[in-house]
Parts: structure tokens; C-alpha cells; sequence
């Protein structure tokens, strides 16, 4: 087993006391306090919120935390010792009690309200008040904010407690969804795609909440039993956790002008965006029109490209609604997600999410949260008309942009980059298309394929190790077995044809296969997140065996890399037929 661990020299930080000289607490010095809220943070009822961009909140703690697992890359690139993830301070204060936490550090954290769009379409049903004004982070509360070797990182307890946007629930999460967070967020960084990071996991020996659960074995779409399970928080850090649902809320406020402060809040939420977000490509100099134009082309610009990379590793989000979409362009949410086994356009793991929000449809799913984004920006640009036109303009080019990076995302998974002529280009988007339909005729492992793809095979034998073979039998009678293999082996033939016109522009001669295996080994991942490595992990975990969570984290942190032969016979195969349609294995619901 491979176990490669940051080699560290020296911390910068290794206690409490030292982090907490870095606090900058930039969202509650600059932006508007709920005048109703208590200043204590004891606010735990759910009540409508109408109006300031945040309410302070007490998390309330997890009973006899226990240490689960932390990130040692995460920490390392902080500066963090890894010896603090276990210390009596650091685990009180981010197992949720910040009663002793060292000054300047605050002793309250902040919640904040946000409103819902389901593809495009606005929503107040969630709301217990059927006003929206009840509607926003329901158990995740941020704790600190921190200036670290110069960068601003927020940090967020999931599963903190209730808050005033709780809707009654009550403000946890389980070990089971704690875990897949912790290790989704890991692995995601690891195969290079912009996400919210994990810090530190802790559980509670002693607290429990009942869910709704899969029996074992269920093939139920829903959950069919009510399980008791340890609660658990996790921290996870981005830059901030600005949603384009927290834009929506102020923007609907305005054009409804429920209060008169509501287009302040709106252009102050929104210059705070681009402060914690955008601060290094807009320039601060600019008028707040000028700004706004910048912030949607520079937004269009980091959502398109997150998509074709969530397309690329085979990542579906699930339930890619506006609160679920961060402004800053990077995965927030781990919800109901999931990771292809095998290739389905249509594959969807929660089974609330429909095909609007399945595997390939996820660029459409963007589109509708990039029009809800520009129209929150909208009543900031009212008075400035050439802005306006501008930012329409933006808006309708997002499809023609997005089109653009998936193709480009697909000629580099096949190693076509570089294609000089037109005629190669368009050969590049059939054999894409070809590619697409066989992999659905196969049907193939995505993971499993591409990765064997990289190897540059010299007939389609390899290959076929991604096939699932029952499956593949049941395509192939209705085919032809004979037919099927003719017409991969006929696009075989035809993409390393056109392999060879891929050159690279700085290389004097054109490129070996070694150099091409090499380049498309680097974008098409080895290991992958499977939901059936995961639930393993977590049924151990609930007695108290952390070692597969960690040994997962070590394996998926590395996912490009060749590892060991005990690692690929166990995590580099295809998906047991015994695990399909099984109830959290194969589709999980929102109760994750």
C-alpha cells in the first residue's frame, strides 16, 4: 500500500493560539448585520430573516467529540502541524465549541440566508414562511475567517447546530455524509478540480440522530427504514461561501424593494464577492458597472471550465440548484453526488435530481444558474445602458463558451491537442460523438476506459477490461458481438490516425506515444471516488474503525498516480454486478 504523506519541515502554525493571530473577520466587519439577531449568537428557532446579509450563531457542540481524520495536504499548504488536529483547543473549537477559543477570534460564528432557483425557475415552497425569508445555511455555520500566507480562507462547520434557517430540522450531520464530504472534497482537489477544501473531521461518541436510510441490499428508490446515527461535523474551507441563491435573495429583494436598503445590500454583497473572489482579475479602481461587466465574464469563465472538468473525472453534482452553485466557480456542494461507473449521459445519483440535473445535462444546469446570476446583477447596471448591453451580450455567449471548453475538455481526455486543420477539428468532435455512442452500446467504466485509452493500446483488447461484460453481452445480442468489436476497432483505427496529426507547436518533431500516453494519463484519473469504496468505509467507521476512511484518503488523494499492486486490484476495477441498483451504492437520496 502506497502511503506518500507531505514531508514537512517546519509549521508555521502549530497551536490555537497562533491561528488565531491571523483572524480577519472581513464578512461581518464590512457587511450588514440582521438587526434582529442577538448579538449572544443564541439563535437556534427557525424565524424569517428579512433583511442584512448575516445572522451571528453559537454552533451548538457535538457531545464527546472524537478525532476522525484530518487533511495533511491541506494542512501542509497552510502551514498547519498535524499535531494540532488532535490538540484539546483545535478540536473543542471545531467540533463546535468556540466558548474558550483565544482572542482575537470571535466567539460567535455567522449563518446566511440565501434563496433557491431550480433550473431557472425561482422557488419559495422550502421556506416554512412561503416568503424565502427562512431559507439559507440550516446547519452549516461558519466559524473563521483567516488571512493565511496571504489568503483569505473562510472556514465553515457542517453539521454545527441549528440556526434561524434550520426549518426545523435540527442543525447536524451524520458520520455517514460527514465522511463522503470530508473525502469528495480531498479527492476533487487531487484530480485538479476547483472545489471547497476539507480541514478536520470529528465525531461524536455519544450523539446520535435518527435518518432515513437504505436497508441492506434495498433496491428501494427512497430510503426505506430510519437508522440511528453518530453525528459528526466537518470543517471545510474556500475563500468564501457566497452562493449565487445569496445573490438572488438581495436581487429579489430589490426588485420587490421590501426595504429601503435593499439595492445597498445587493451592491454590497456583491463588491464583497468580487473582493474575496475576484480581487486579482478585476481591478478596484473601476466604477461598480464596470465591476459588475467583469465579475459575469470572469464568473462565465470559471463555471464553464468547471463543468467540462466535472464531465472530465465523471463527477455529477446531483442537485445543481443556485444555492448549490458558488460564485467563486468552485464545487461547493456533496450532497447527493456521485462519480460514473459506467458511462450514461443520463446518470444521476439522487433520485430527486431528474435528468435536469444528470451527468451531461450538467452544462444546461449551469446555463440556467449563469441566467440567474446575470439577473442578479441586472438592477446594479438599470441606469448604466452600454453596461447593460454588455452584460446580455455575456449571457447569451455562455452556450457558444461552454460548447467550446467541452470539446476542448474531450480532444485532450483522447490526446488531440493541437489539432492544426479545420478538417482534423471537426474529425476530432465525430470521433468525440462516435466515441460517446459506443460507450453507451459497451457499455464501458468511464474511469476504467480512458484511463486503459491512455495507454494508447494497439487493438481493442485492452480496452475491453472497462467493458461490463454482462452488460456488454446484452448490447452485443442485439447487435452482433462481431459488429459490436468491428466498430470500435474501426474507431480505434480512425483516433490514432488522427493522433498523429496532434503535434505539439513547441516540440520540433511530432510527439511519441510515450509523450501522448503520458499528457492523457494526466487528465484522465486512475482512482476514482466510488459510492462502493465509500460505504465501507463508513459502516466501519460507525465502530470506530477509521482505518479504511484513511487509507481512502491517501489512495484518492493520489489519483493519477501508478500505485501499488494491492491498491489497483482493489480500487482499479469495475463495479461488482451485485452493487447495481442497490439503494446507496448505486442512487442515494437528499438524506445523505
Amino acid at each position: 500500500m502506497t502511503n506518500r504523506q507531505p514531508q514537512r519541515t517546519s509549521a508555521t502554525i502549530s497551536t490555537l493560539n497562533e491561528l488565531a493571530t491571523l483572524a480577519n473577520y472581513s464578512l461581518m466587519d464590512t457587511l450588514n448585520c440582521d438587526p434582529d439577531a442577538k448579538e449572544n449568537g443564541a439563535d437556534h428557532a427557525p424565524r424569517q430573516v428579512f433583511t442584512g446579509h448575516y445572522v451571528p450563531v453559537n454552533p451548538t457542540p457535538i457531545k464527546d467529540p472524537e478525532y476522525v481524520v484530518h487533511s495533511k495536504h491541506f494542512f501542509f499548504e497552510l502551514g498547519f502541524a498535524d499535531s494540532m488536529a488532535e490538540s484539546n483547543d483545535f478540536v473543542r473549537m471545531f467540533s463546535g465549541d468556540m466558548s474558550q477559543v483565544p482572542e482575537p477570534m470571535r466567539k460567535v460564528g455567522w449563518a446566511s440566508g440565501y434563496a433557491l432557483s431550480i433550473f431557472g425557475t425561482e422557488y419559495i415552497q422550502q421556506c416554512p414562511f412561503q416568503t424565502g425569508n427562512g431559507y439559507g445555511d440550516g446547519r452549516a455555520i461558519s466559524v473563521l475567517e483567516a488571512v493565511i500566507k496571504g489568503q483569505r480562507w473562510e472556514m465553515q462547520l457542517k453539521g454545527g447546530g441549528r440556526t434561524p434557517y434550520c426549518r426545523g430540522a435540527d442543525g447536524r450531520a451524520v458520520l455517514r455524509s460527514s465522511i463522503r464530504e470530508f473525502l469528495a472534497q480531498e479527492h476533487m482537489h487531487a484530480l485538479g478540480v476547483p472545489t471547497s477544501r476539507s480541514l478536520s473531521l470529528y465525531v461524536s461518541k455519544t450523539e446520535r440522530v435518527k435518518r432515513p436510510w437504505y436497508s441492506e441490499g434495498s433496491r428501494s428508490e427512497n430510503p426505506d427504514m430510519l437508522i440511528s446515527e453518530a453525528v459528526a461535523i466537518s470543517t471545510r474551507v474556500a475563500p468564501s461561501f457566497i452562493r449565487v441563491g445569496q445573490l438572488e435573495l438581495f436581487a429579489r429583494r430589490t426588485r420587490k424593494n421590501e426595504h429601503s436598503k435593499a439595492m445597498e445590500e445587493l451592491e454590497k454583497i456583491v463588491l464583497h464577492l468580487i473582493e474575496r473572489e475576484f480581487a486579482g482579475v478585476i481591478d478596484t479602481q473601476l466604477t461598480t458597472a464596470e465591476k459588475v461587466v467583469l465579475l459575469a465574464r470572469e464568473f462565465r469563465g470559471r463555471l464553464t471550465s468547471l463543468i467540462a472538468d466535472w464531465i472530465r473525472v465523471g463527477f455529477c453534482q446531483g442537485n445543481f440548484n443556485s444555492d448549490n452553485c458558488a460564485a467563486g466557480g468552485f464545487t461547493l456542494d456533496y450532497g447527493p453526488f456521485g462519480f460514473c461507473d459506467v458511462f450514461n449521459p443520463y446518470y444521476q445519483p439522487w433520485t430527486g435530481g431528474g435528468n435536469h440535473f444528470s451527468f451531461m445535462n450538467q452544462p444546461r444546469a449551469a446555463q440556467q444558474n449563469f441566467d440567474m446570476f446575470c439577473s442578479t446583477l441586472r438592477p446594479l447596471l438599470v441606469s448604466h445602458q452600454l453596461d447593460l448591453l454588455e452584460l446580455d451580450e455575456i449571457q447569451s455567449e455562455f452556450s457558444a463558451v461552454m460548447d467550446t471548453k467541452m470539446k476542448a475538455m474531450w480532444a485532450t481526455k483522447l490526446g488531440l491537442i493541437n489539432l492544426k486543420s479545420e478538417s482534423d477539428k471537426a474529425l476530432c468532435n465525430v470521433l468525440i460523438k462516435e466515441l460517446q455512442t459506443l460507450m453507451m452500446q459497451a457499455p464501458v467504466d468511464y474511469t476504467i476506459f480512458f484511463r486503459e485509452l491512455s495507454s494508447i493500446p494497439d487493438d481493442i483488447g485492452p480496452l475491453k477490461k472497462s467493458f461490463y461484460s454482462t452488460l456488454y453481452n446484452d448490447a452485443a445480442d442485439d447487435i452482433g458481438s462481431k459488429e459490436v468489436d468491428k466498430r470500435w476497432a474501426e474507431w480505434l483505427d480512425k483516433w490514432k490516425t488522427l493522433l498523429n496529426s496532434a503535434t505539439d507547436t513547441n516540440a520540433a518533431s511530432p510527439r511519441t506515444n510515450e509523450e501522448i500516453s503520458r499528457q492523457m494519463k494526466s487528465v484522465n484519473p486512475k482512482y476514482i471516488l466510488r459510492e462502493w469504496f465509500v460505504m465501507p468505509a463508513y459502516q466501519q467507521a460507525t465502530a470506530g474503525n477509521y482505518a479504511l476512511v484513511r487509507e481512502l484518503q491517501d489512495v484518492m488523494t493520489q489519483p493519477y498516480a501508478e500505485q501499488s499492486k494491492e491498491v489497483e486490484d482493489k480500487y482499479y476495477r469495475l463495479k461488482p454486478l451485485e452493487f447495481f441498483e442497490v439503494g446507496g451504492l448505486s442512487h442515494l437520496s437528499c438524506s445523505s
